[in-house]
């Protein structure tokens, strides 16, 4: 499954979940919300929040860096 990946270009946070995902050798898409401000509505839809970094795939989501959440989603 696609693995998406929200972030911007100023988060630290963001930042280390994608070195987390290369790490594990996981492949994504990463969508920056700072330049393309709508998707911080979807991200309010999806979580109720507007919190980045936002990953997902077809399975559900996290938000921030929670390595062993996201290391079940991607798995």
């Amino acid at each position: 499954m696609a693995i998406k990946v929200f972030s911007t270009t100023k988060c630290p946070e963001c930042r280390v979940v994608k070195t987390y995902l290369l790490a594990l050798g996981v492949d994504f898409e990463e969508v920056l919300v700072d330049q393309q401000p709508e998707m911080a509505d979807y991200i309010e839809q999806k979580t109720g929040q507007r919190r980045v970094p936002l990953i997902e795939n077809g399975k559900g989501h996290v938000v921030g860096f929670k390595p062993e959440e996201i290391k079940k989603l991607v798995s």
